[in-house]
């Protein structure tokens, strides 16, 4: 399973009164878990900058993530923007056995 981070930020169209931010998360999460099989939710939070909500989830490919990111958009009136992410034990075992660079300047 790969990991995703999303960052989503709504349309004021999409925000009829704070209270239905419940209502919506609720459709949105029902059509994922009816349309993208093997996604999992890993965590969820409201965040204070360009985005409103920050994401994590697993997802078994990049096209299933796309998905997610497409209910989202049509469903809440949003933009997104997915990221793949590596943890970071997994990031050192990739890189343990890497050649390290070459200098700058030699040939």
């Amino acid at each position: 399973m790969a990991t995703f981070i999303m960052l989503t930020r709504l349309s004021h169209q999409a925000l009829q009164s704070p209270s239905s931010l419940a209502s919506l998360s609720h459709e949105v999460m029902q059509r994922i878990r009816a349309d993208c099989e093997g996604v999992e939710w890993k965590a969820s939070y409201v965040v204070l900058g360009p985005a409103d909500y920050l994401d994590i989830f697993t997802a078994p490919d990049i096209e299933t993530a796309t998905k997610v990111a497409t209910i989202i958009r049509t469903s809440g009136h949003a933009t997104t923007e997915i990221w793949a992410a590596t943890e970071w034990d997994k990031f050192t075992e990739l890189v343990r056995h890497m050649a390290p660079a070459a200098a700058a300047g030699r040939s």
